[in-house]
């Protein structure tokens, strides 16, 4: 990422301070749910997580299933 090269400590407080102007305190959390959910589904969709999580088939109890032990 050679466009980042020339960006120092200075220049991000900067882009920060223009984004709260922008976007608001209150709006924050929002923006930063919405981008952890979209990086999640990408990443899932690049490695094909599309499936449903399998369950596991129910296990079948040994001895008498009326007595409480």
């Amino acid at each position: 990422m050679g466009f980042l090269r020339g960006i120092g400590p200075l220049e991000i407080i900067i882009i920060l301070g223009l984004i709260l102007l922008v976007f608001g305190w209150r709006r924050m959390p929002e923006i930063g749910s919405s981008m952890g959910k979209g990086i999640r589904t990408f990443k899932s969709a690049l490695l094909g997580d599309d499936e449903k999580p399998r369950q596991d088939p129910p296990v079948a109890k040994s001895g008498d299933e009326s007595s409480p032990y």
